[in-house]
């Protein structure tokens, strides 16, 4: 079953990263974002697929801007978190901590 409310690992840290980046950017600086918060890297085409995964889910929103020389006239595609976004990440969240909140002690990484 493929519960479209809930977000996958990468969705749930690219739709944080918009956030952070004041919920209008594209893919260059998620990239490089999540790149130093995960502290490896991450591929430019692994975020845009996240992306429009996420756009049709409807949990972000995307606008072109200006078509800029230095990408030979092309406009970027800047993406901002939806409302359906914000409460797929408010519920990712409660069933996360109600998850780690059942968890016994870890020990030896192992519970």
């Amino acid at each position: 079953m493929n519960d479209q409310r809930f977000l996958g690992e990468f969705e749930l840290m690219v739709l944080l990263a918009i956030i952070r980046l004041d919920n209008a950017t594209y893919g260059v600086p998620l990239a490089r974002e999540l790149s130093e918060v995960r502290d490896r890297n991450v591929s430019l085409g692994s975020v845009y697929a996240a992306l429009d995964r996420l756009e049709i889910k409807g949990f972000v929103k995307s606008t072109l801007g200006e078509s800029t020389p230095e990408r030979g006239g092309r406009a970027k595609r800047y993406f901002s978190v939806t409302a359906g976004g914000i409460r797929a990440l408010q519920e990712t969240r409660h069933v996360l901590s109600r998850l780690w909140k059942a968890l016994p002690p870890i020990k030896g990484g192992i519970a």
